[in-house]
C-alpha cells in the first residue's frame, strides 16, 4: 500500500482502461497517482495467457511488485485475443467454442495464483444466441463452471461471476437462483456496482443481499438514464455514501477496483480522478 495513507479498502483500478499502454507502463503510472493495486486484464495487449510463456505469470507478478503494487483480480471476462469481448462465451451453441472459453479460464486460474491474486472474474454465461433456449444457456453455462471449478479449488482461487446488463445473468435474483446450483466454495460474485445499477436495482442494498458471494467489487458510475456506460466515479446518478456504507456493514474486507475503460484515450487523468473523488470513502 501506498506509504502514509490509511485505507480501509485498498483501492485498485483496472488496466483494461490502458490498452494504449504496456502492462508495466500502467501499473507505474497507476503507483504515481496513489493506487495500491492493478487489476491485470487477461487479454491482449496486456497478460493473455496464450501468449505469455511459461513463467510469464511469476515475471508480471515480479514487476508489478517491484512497481510497488499488488494485483487485485485477474480479468478473464474479455477475450478479443479469439474473438471479441464477449466470445467465445460460455454458452456457444458449438461445443468448440465453449471449449474455448473454459481453456482460457482454466488457464486464468493458474496465471491469478502465479500473479498472488486471489480472484478472477468471468462472464455471466455470455449473450443468449438466437435459438438458444435461457434453460439450456444455463445448463451450458452450469457444465462450463462445473469443469473448471476444481483447478480453482485445487489453485486456491475465487472464480467469480459477474452480471452484466444484456448478458445470461443480469439481475441479483438471476446470480442468486444460478449460483446454489454448486457447492463449491471457490465460486462467488464480482460485484460490479454500475452493472446492477444499469438494470434499475440499488447497489447498496445488492450488497446486502449477496454479501455471502462477495469476493471483489468493481466501482464505476453510470449516468441517470441508466445507460450501460462506465463514467468515472462521481460524474453520474450512483449513491456511492450508501454502497460504501453497505460495504462497512458486511464487514466487506477485499479489493476495490475502478473499472473505466471507455477511458482508454487519457487512462492516466481518469484514475486520478476516480481516486480523489473516492477518496472520502476510502481513507479513515
Amino acid at each position: 500500500m501506498n506509504q502514509g495513507v490509511t485505507r480501509r479498502w485498498p483501492i485498485a483500478f483496472s488496466s483494461n482502461a490502458f490498452i494504449q499502454f504496456s502492462l508495466r507502463d500502467c501499473a507505474r503510472e497507476l503507483m504515481r497517482v496513489g493506487y495500491d493495486a492493478i487489476e491485470v486484464l487477461a487479454d491482449v495487449p496486456h497478460a493473455y495467457p496464450g501468449s505469455l510463456p511459461p513463467d510469464g505469470g511469476f515475471a508480471i507478478r515480479r514487476e508489478i511488485e517491484e512497481i510497488g503494487l499488488r494485483v487485485s483480480n485477474v480479468n478473464a471476462f474479455m477475450l478479443r485475443a479469439l474473438g471479441t469481448i464477449h466470445h467465445p462465451s460460455w454458452i456457444e451453441p458449438d461445443p468448440l467454442e465453449r471449449s474455448k472459453r473454459l481453456r482460457h479460464t482454466l488457464d486464468c486460474i493458474k496465471l491469478t495464483k502465479d500473479l498472488g491474486a486471489s480472484t478472477l472474474s468471468t462472464e455471466p454465461g455470455g449473450p443468449l444466441p438466437l435459438g438458444v433456449s435461457r434453460e439450456t444457456a444455463l445448463d451450458w453455462f452450469a457444465d462450463g463452471l462445473a469443469a473448471v471449478l476444481p483447478a480453482a479449488e485445487a489453485a486456491g482461487v475465487k472464480l467469480l461471476v459477474e452480471p452484466e446488463p444484456g448478458l445470461l445473468i443480469e439481475t441479483s435474483a438471476q446470480i442468486a437462483e444460478f449460483l446454489p446450483r454448486f457447492s463449491s466454495p471457490a465460486l462467488g460474485v464480482n460485484f460490479d456496482v454500475g452493472h446492477f445499477f444499469c438494470v434499475g436495482e440499488d447497489p447498496a442494498v445488492l450488497v446486502r443481499t449477496l454479501a455471502r458471494w462477495i469476493h471483489h467489487v468493481h466501482l464505476e458510475d453510470i449516468a441517470a438514464d441508466r445507460r450501460h456506460y462506465h463514467l468515472v466515479p462521481g460524474r453520474g446518478a450512483i449513491d456511492f455514501d450508501a454502497v460504501f456504507e453497505a460495504l462497512r456493514a458486511i464487514a466487506y474486507e477485499g479489493f476495490l477496483t475502478v473499472e473505466v475503460y471507455p477511458e482508454y484515450r487519457n487512462p492516466t487523468d481518469a484514475a486520478a480522478d476516480s481516486l480523489a473523488y473516492l477518496r472520502r470513502f476510502l481513507e479513515r
